[in-house]
């Protein structure tokens, strides 16, 4: 397997798995839960060729249905749960998100999305697998076993920004009366503050979603005038401003920037890439 580069502070929280071929990462928090199935998806283990190998699982990037079907199929065999129960996101970076029942089942992958302009999901229903799609952005995975509900959300910089972590919490909430201090959650694969280089538009957005004392832990100035942003940070302050505790926060421990051979990265590839995905379901008792 090609080296992976850690961050050691995340790395106790993630575990790399493979099945039937299929590499993914997994949180050691999640699996204390046996009625839920989460899985972040890397490159290894698809059928899909060239700038587009080999797990991809964007059907809009150029890449061939047939492929990206295969390793739909491939990954969810893999990880343990059906490719047809998967409901797919309509990624736009907007704070949207989307409360999802048993007919959306299938949305984005044996049928067409009847939604556009979603970057989060939630839901309470059981055989369902939400999925969310990447390449730098930020997944961010939320449990409550308390309600038996799950949420999982989208979050570039503009929805980071829009603290769509805050309102997925506010959402699980609002509809299944969850406790954010009983959510375990997960900030996943994404680009580290070291890579990911913004200009001063951005910062400007940052400054007003967050109160002046966490400037200094979210972005710094360089000579050229541009700044490096902790998306990662940024995602943690906003889980704790919602209520989740601390230490049911686990932390991502790996850049999808740094490693580009392992993991689909936007900004190392300069576009010429496939998707990554992010996966939750509750399991059927």
């Amino acid at each position: 397997m090609t080296e992976i580069r850690w961050y050691e502070e995340g790395k106790p929280h993630m575990r790399i798995k493979e099945n039937k071929g299929v590499t993914w990462l997994s949180y050691q928090a999640f699996e204390q839960f046996p009625d839920i199935v989460h899985a972040f998806s890397t490159r290894l283990g698809g059928v899909s060729q060239g700038i587009y190998s080999s797990m991809n699982l964007s059907f809009t990037r150029g890449d061939e249905d047939a492929a990206v079907h295969e390793n739909y199929r491939r990954l969810a065999e893999a990880v343990g749960f059906s490719a047809e129960d998967i409901v797919t996101s309509d990624q736009t970076h907007t704070a949207n998100v989307r409360v999802i029942t048993e007919e959306d089942r299938g949305n984005g992958i044996t049928k067409p999305r009847p939604y556009t302009d979603v970057d989060g999901m939630v839901t309470n229903v059981p055989g369902l697998v939400l999925a969310t799609f990447y390449a730098d952005c930020v997944p961010l995975y939320f449990v409550d076993p308390v309600h038996r509900a799950i949420g999982l959300s989208h979050s570039g910089w503009r929805g980071t920004a829009a603290k769509i972590g805050k309102v997925t919490v506010g959402k699980m909430n609002e509809e299944y009366g969850t406790d954010p201090k009983d959510i375990y959650s997960a900030i996943g694969p994404s680009i580290c503050q070291k890579c990911y280089e913004v200009s001063e538009d951005v910062i400007l957005e940052f400054q007003k979603s967050f109160e002046k004392k966490y400037w200094d832990s979210l972005f710094y100035i360089k000579e050229n005038g541009k700044y490096q942003l902790n998306l990662w940070e940024a995602n943690r302050l906003i889980m704790l401003e919602a209520g989740i505790k601390e230490e049911h926060i686990s932390m991502p421990g790996i850049c999808t920037c740094c490693n580009p051979e392992f993991l689909f990265s936007h900004r190392a590839s300069h576009g010429k890439r496939g998707n990554l995905g992010a996966f939750l379901g509750i399991r059927r008792k």
